[in-house]
């Protein structure tokens, strides 16, 4: 299988990343896809042809092998990280329909196309709740479906056409638990980056939202009249007849 594909696309990505996004295709890059390509498919290679069962039974090795093992561990982990990527895609999809929009428009209608504000914070946002979700779900299938993260020596098996209990034998089962629980401890560091650019995604969105409301508060005021504070003050310094303290006003 070939990765240059999914690698350009998280390249793309990453010039319109935060902080934490980075480090994210930083783990992404080294922990995961490159231990994918270079041990992960070796370690499995032919899976089938690795296991074996005391039973000459016709069909009786084939029929255990996908009774413990459905799906391929190592399919289901390069599915993974393929449904975690795709999400990146909206991302460069939204900044190319800026970029097309500015073109249409003949004008500069944003001050930075790759800033995440607007309909490109929510694009964001919803590819980081997506990805986290992926990742959740992912993790408790492959719980569920091979009951753990641990490879076994040996495999009872009783399913027919197997004439009695047969005892079958894993391929380099200590190998491939160590690859799993990489995996696994891989995603759960990816899940709590994503929480994090999430919070700070908020977080930001929020104090920008804070920073508008006292200028739009001093905006009322442009019309020729005094904010009340400032006509407050100037009664202080009035020292005639006229116009005594702010305390006598107020008694009146």
């Amino acid at each position: 299988m070939s990765w240059s594909l999914l690698r350009d696309v998280l390249s793309g990505v990453n010039q319109y990343s935060t902080v934490v996004g980075r480090i994210w295709l930083s783990v992404m890059f080294l922990f995961r896809v490159l231990v994918y390509v270079v041990a992960a498919e070796r370690v499995w290679g032919d899976e089938q042809k690795e296991f074996t069962c005391n039973s000459e039974q016709p069909g009786c090795e084939n029929v255990c092998f996908d009774y413990f093992f459905p799906v391929s561990q190592a399919r289901l982990w390069a599915l993974q990280l393929i449904m975690v990527s795709t999400p990146s895609l909206l991302v460069v999809m939204h900044v190319g329909y800026r970029e097309r929009r500015e073109k249409k428009h003949h004008k500069k209608l944003y001050k930075d196309k790759g800033d995440i504000d607007g309909g490109l914070w929510w694009t964001y946002f919803f590819s980081l709740v997506f990805k986290t979700g992926v990742e959740l779900g992912s993790l408790l299938i492959f719980n569920w479906m091979f009951h753990g993260f641990s490879v076994p020596r040996l495999l009872k098996c009783e399913t027919s056409p197997c004439p009695n209990t047969v005892d079958c034998f894993v391929g380099r089962p200590t190998e491939k638990t160590v690859f799993l629980y990489c995996m696994a401890t891989t995603s759960s560091l990816c899940i709590l980056l994503n929480i994090c650019e999430m919070s700070y995604l908020v977080v930001k969105h929020c104090s920008k939202y804070c920073e508008k409301i006292p200028s739009k508060k001093v905006q009322k005021f442009k019309c020729g009249c005094e904010p009340p504070q400032l006509k407050y003050d100037h009664l202080k310094t009035f020292k005639n007849g006229t116009a005594k303290s702010v305390a006598s006003i107020h008694s009146m």
